[in-house]
Formats: C-alpha cells, sequence, structure tokens
C-alpha cells in the first residue's frame, strides 16, 4: 500500500474506482449506517485512507487530487502540518474544557483573533461545533436583537439541517419530510441567479432591482420580519455568484427597516473567494457572520460572530446560559483554528486563491466556448462552478453531471456535483501542476460526457 509522502502528486489509479476493498466496506456500511447518509452505488464512494495537501489515498491504494478540499475544509491542505503541530501540542495540554462554566484560555485567543480578521465591527462570538449550529446561534440572536420572530431567506439557499437552519434552507427534498415541525415564520425571494434568473424576477426586467424590489414586497407584507439571511454566494445551490449590487441593497434594507443581516459564510469564508470573507468584495459588513468548515481546517469547529450592540441583545449568563453547548469552545478546535488562520495568512493562500482562481476561471471560459454542453460557467477565487445543460431551454443535465463525476473519480478527480453544476474548491495550497493537470483532465471528461 502506498502512503503520501507529499502532498502535490499527481494521481495515480492502479485499481478502477471503486476498488474491491471500498465495495467491501460499502457493504459494511449499508449493514450498519442509516440508509438516509451515504449513497451507494456501482460508481461510488471510495473510502479514503489517508489525506495530505491536495492529495487523497483511498483503502484500494488509488491517489487522487481533491479538489473539494473535504467540503471546502482544508483550506490550507489537508493534515496541514502547522494545524497537526497545534493540535497535538493541545492535545498534551487540554483535550477537553467546561466552555461556558471553566473555559481553556485558548478560548479566548482564538475569540481575539476571530475579531481581528472579521469584517467591520464585527467582535463577538458563540463558539459551536457545525456550520448549522452557527446558523442556529444568528437565528437566535436575530430573534432577541429584532425583537421579531420572521427571516426572509432565499431560493437555492443551503443553510444546514438542524431545525432552525432548515428552516431557512430552501428545497422540498430536505424540508418536505418536516415541515409540520419547522416553526419559524419564513418569507422565501429567489437569488439572483444572472446565468438562470426566476422566471418572477425576469418578469421584472433588471435582474438586481427586480431582486431587491421582491425583497422589500415581502418585508412590506410581513412586518414580522426581524431578519436576512443569505449566502454572499451560492454554495450548494450551484456557486452563484449575484450581480454587484445584491449585498449592499440587502444592506441597505436592513438599516432602513431596523433589521439585523445575517450573512452565511460557512463555504465562502477564509480565503475560498480571493478575500478573507466573501462579502468583502462588496465591502459590505453584515450583523451577524457564520463561519464554519475551513474556520478550522481539519475539526467540527464554527461561530456565529456579531456586532457587539447586536450581541448585547443576549442576557449576561447568570450560571445557566440560554444558549450553550458541551463541547463550546473545545480546545482542541480552538488550537486548529488558530494555526488554520495564522497558515492562511502567513502562507498569501489569499491571495493566491485569487490568482489561481482567476486562470482557472478563464480557462474554463475559454473550454465553454468548445463545449456545446456547458452552459455556464461562474465563480470566484478557487470557488467555481461548471454548469452542465441540454435541450430544448438549456435545462440543466443533472445526469451528465453525474457522468463526469464518475469518470473525473476514475481519471484522479475528486469532485462534487450539483443539480447539473460540477463544482471546483481545491485546497488553496493545490499546486499548479495539479491544478493543469486537473483541469485537463475535467476537460477530458467534459468533452467526451
Amino acid at each position: 500500500m502506498p502512503d503520501l509522502s507529499a502532498g502535490d502528486q499527481l494521481p495515480r489509479i492502479t485499481v478502477t474506482p471503486p476498488g474491491p476493498e471500498s465495495r467491501r466496506l460499502a457493504a459494511m456500511l449499508e449493514r450498519y449506517e442509516s440508509p438516509n447518509v451515504t449513497f451507494v452505488s456501482d460508481d461510488c464512494p471510495i473510502f479514503w485512507r489517508e489525506a495530505l495537501g491536495a492529495n487523497v489515498l483511498d483503502v484500494d491504494g488509488n491517489i487522487y487530487i481533491d479538489l473539494s478540499a473535504g467540503f471546502g475544509v482544508a483550506a490550507a491542505g489537508h493534515r496541514n502540518p502547522r494545524v497537526m503541530k497545534a493540535i497535538e501540542r493541545q492535545l498534551d495540554l487540554l483535550a477537553h474544557g467546561m466552555g461556558d462554566v471553566h473555559p481553556p484560555e485558548i478560548k479566548v485567543r482564538l475569540l481575539e483573533r476571530l475579531a481581528e480578521i472579521a469584517p467591520g465591527d464585527l467582535s463577538q462570538a458563540v463558539l459551536s461545533s457545525s456550520g448549522s449550529e452557527a446558523v442556529e446561534s444568528a437565528l437566535k440572536t436575530a430573534r432577541l436583537a429584532s425583537g421579531r420572530p420572521g427571516v426572509l431567506c432565499f431560493r437555492g439557499a443551503y443553510h444546514g439541517l438542524t431545525y432552525g437552519a432548515l428552516a431557512v434552507t430552501d428545497g422540498e427534498f430536505f424540508r418536505g419530510p418536516f415541515l409540520d415541525q419547522l416553526g419559524i415564520p419564513v418569507a422565501r425571494v429567489p437569488y439572483p441567479d444572472p446565468y438562470r434568473p426566476d422566471p418572477d424576477l425576469a418578469r421584472r426586467g433588471d435582474l438586481l432591482g427586480g431582486t431587491l424590489e421582491a425583497v422589500a414586497e415581502e418585508l412590506d407584507a410581513d412586518d414580522q420580519i426581524g431578519a436576512i439571511i443569505v449566502e454572499p454566494i451560492l454554495g450548494r445551490g450551484g456557486i452563484v455568484v449575484p450581480p454587484d449590487g445584491f449585498l449592499r441593497g440587502l444592506r441597505e434594507e436592513c438599516d432602513r427597516r431596523d433589521l439585523i443581516l445575517i450573512f452565511d459564510e460557512i463555504y465562502t469564508g477564509f480565503g475560498r473567494t480571493g478575500r478573507w470573507f466573501a462579502c468583502e468584495h462588496e465591502g459590505v459588513v453584515p450583523d451577524i457572520m457564520c463561519v464554519g468548515k475551513a474556520l478550522s481546517g481539519a475539526l467540527p469547529f464554527s461561530a456565529c460572530i456579531g456586532r457587539p450592540e447586536i450581541m448585547a441583545a443576549w442576557p449576561p449568563s447568570t450560571g445557566e446560559a440560554v444558549h450553550t453547548s458541551t463541547f463550546l469552545g473545545h480546545p482542541l478546535g480552538c488550537a486548529a483554528a488558530l494555526a488554520h488562520i495564522d497558515e492562511i495568512e502567513a502562507g498569501g493562500l489569499i491571495e493566491r486563491a485569487a490568482r489561481l482562481g482567476s486562470a482557472a476561471l478563464a480557462r474554463l471560459h475559454k473550454l465553454r466556448a468548445r463545449v456545446r454542453s456547458i452552459g455556464d460557467v461562474r465563480g470566484r477565487g478557487l470557488l467555481a462552478a461548471v454548469e452542465l445543460v441540454r435541450e430544448p431551454e438549456a435545462r440543466p443535465d443533472t445526469m451528465r453531471a453525474a457522468r463526469v463525476v464518475t469518470a473525473a473519480l476514475r481519471a484522479g478527480l475528486i469532485l462534487l456535483a450539483g443539480e447539473g453544476v460540477i463544482e471546483l474548491s481545491p485546497p488553496l495550497t493545490i499546486s499548479e501542476a495539479q491544478l493543469d493537470f486537473a483541469l485537463s483532465a475535467l476537460e477530458d471528461c467534459l468533452a467526451r460526457a
């Protein structure tokens, strides 16, 4: 069995994936795991044994380039040495603390660091373990600060699957089975997609103006809405980059009506788009920002960061916190997050994401001109999407996207696909040789599919 002595290798596929060991483990998984969790078919999954940098080694000895960064987590690369050493040092000192009673001292250092890199005056946070939990914290904060229970959100949005987050997540697939348990009053407006505008927005003419008009109409119709939650770039909904001015328009609407503006930067934060946070491309500061995924680069860790005057809506703890959890501010997560933030900054990974991402998008745009099935190429930094379409009316071609992802896996690339969309979010440390190989292999898969 080979190992990963370096994380900048090109793929080496010795057994057509998924290989026999992955298939054996998949059979065991089907026996012991809830059937809803992992999709098992003839084409997937592969089971990871080791990861380093931008490489993944599976249990059958195949080496891949990971163009997903493990759902966007490994911004500074899998098993980043600085992050691993920080976790090891912390493990020797303190593996668990009492986050809201007798906190680990490292929690204070992380909160201070988050305040340093967050935009504007976002400087007080609630730490947690998952992106969904950060969204739950944000929704509760908005309820306390605004005094109103309702939330305006957007079609195509994905904010997580715990009940509060699920209420503002879009999609019948996720929400349908649990609608009778979702208690947050929600208004939903189409997200401004320049390539595939919602028919209602298309009828209004100008996409940006029509979207903001639709937002205003919903707010006029319901005075119980106290907050707007939005992804600055739609993530799981297809890597949709909204028109410039969208976030500014929401900020102005919230200021005018005294609403709380929440940005979900769980996917887009920590250098992914060529800035620390995607909202900085428009220079807009929310009242609350949710972060996760690449916050720690390795461990389950997230945060809801707010302006002090907004966070002041929470009552001071009297020894029993209104909102808390056992692993809040976990010392290992804090150590990993501090090291990961330092690595992103010291390694110039934000600037690198902007430079490599610009070149990659330019190359994909050229490919779009040659491959008829590519309807759109979009993204920002090292967060990109290729949308595949079929006639008539350029409908999303989900089946073709799945075939491309399968072909890419057999060529040594780990990719994610949405509804007709192939997503690229590699580690920001991916080597130029790896990225060049990956784009060439993807071009071949797209052309053949």
